[in-house]
């Protein structure tokens, strides 16, 4: 089969690799469509923890069931399916087990024609999406949906505000509130973006490269946010952690610059704030997720489908940062 295979020295290329066999348990799928995230393109650069060589990366997936290990699993087969990317998370909803992975590193990913996977990561594929759209959901949607709803609380009329709107995992977080009803902030690098963001729904957003952006913001909500959602760190940090409510909750998914600026600190504990780390989420929080889209029949935002022989330009243009929404390959 033919696979995007991560090999010594940071090379990613196109090769054709072993295709899988199901063991009792597992199910061999025939992948139709796969997405990019973020770290697809850390592990491409060597910036991943516990890099493992050869690997084939992708953790998100949709695809049919070809075949299975078990005969107790065969109603399986023909399946059209999303994967769940946890693997071993755990029996505490709290936080990951310290043998968690992530498929797609060092397990074999979705980047190729067919992926081997325990037959319990399956899930049907939500019938509202297409197949490019299934395949956006699994990685970024439940990381939103952790952020957004265990650790954020959000609720109707909350007032929650989304940095870096254009990535995966923004993306879903500003669907998400929206859906129930928040009022949503964002914040980009990238006018574009903003207007983008605001055609889908935000109340108001700000680009933070912009001198004086935290003042727009708090202008616009001068007792601060019920919510914060941030996927970057960096010099913005301090800035956002003065625009915390009482009681707030300032979820942060990622470090995407860096480390973070100084934050106030009796801004944080008179106004009764949380700081409150989090990545991925449980194989609860998966199923909750899957539900959730079905209900309110959220579509993820897709900046561009291509075939899998051009996917190594899809990893360049993340590098660019220049996508909204989520990157596509077909398989």
């Amino acid at each position: 089969m033919q696979a995007i295979v991560l090999e010594a020295n940071e090379k990613l290329n196109l090769i054709e690799f072993p295709k899988p066999i199901a063991k009792a348990g597992e199910a061999i799928i025939k992948i139709q469509a796969a997405s990019l995230n973020h770290r697809d393109q850390w592990s491409r650069i060597g910036l991943y923890p516990n890099l493992k060589y050869p690997s084939i990366l992708g953790s998100d997936g949709c695809g049919i069931v070809e075949s299975v290990g078990s005969e107790a699993d065969k109603n399986w087969i023909n399946e059209s399916i999303i994967i769940n990317p946890n693997i071993h998370w755990g029996d505490n909803p709290k936080f990951q087990s310290f043998n968690y992975t992530i498929l797609g590193m060092p397990t074999h990913g979705t980047l190729a024609e067919y992926v081997c996977v325990p037959v319990d990561r399956l899930h049907k594929k939500p019938i509202h999406l297409s197949i490019e759209e299934a395949s956006a959901l699994p990685l970024a949607a439940l990381t939103a949906f952790r952020a957004v709803f265990t650790k954020g609380e959000t609720s109707k009329d909350k007032n929650v505000l989304i940095t870096g709107i254009g990535g995966g995992v923004a993306q879903f977080a500003l669907q998400f509130a929206l859906a129930v009803g928040a009022k949503v902030f964002i914040t980009s690098g990238d006018d574009e973006k903003l207007e983008k963001g605001l055609k889908l729904g935000a109340f108001f957003g700000v680009n933070y490269k912009n001198e004086g952006w935290e003042k727009q913001l708090q202008r616009q909500c001068p007792l601060g946010f019920d919510v914060i959602i941030d996927g970057a760190g960096g010099d913005g940090f301090g800035k956002l952690a003065k625009m915390v409510g009482q009681g707030a909750n300032f979820v942060v998914y990622g470090g995407t610059s860096g480390s973070p600026s100084p934050i106030n600190l009796p801004r944080l504990f008179f106004s009764q704030a949380n700081i409150k780390g989090t990545t991925m989420g449980s194989d609860e929080e998966f199923s909750q997720m899957i539900s959730f889209i079905n209900e309110y029949k959220i579509k993820p935002m897709i900046s561009s489908v291509r075939p899998l022989k051009d996917a190594i330009s899809a990893f360049d243009e993340m590098h660019e940062g220049k996508q909204f929404g989520k990157l596509v390959i077909t398989i």
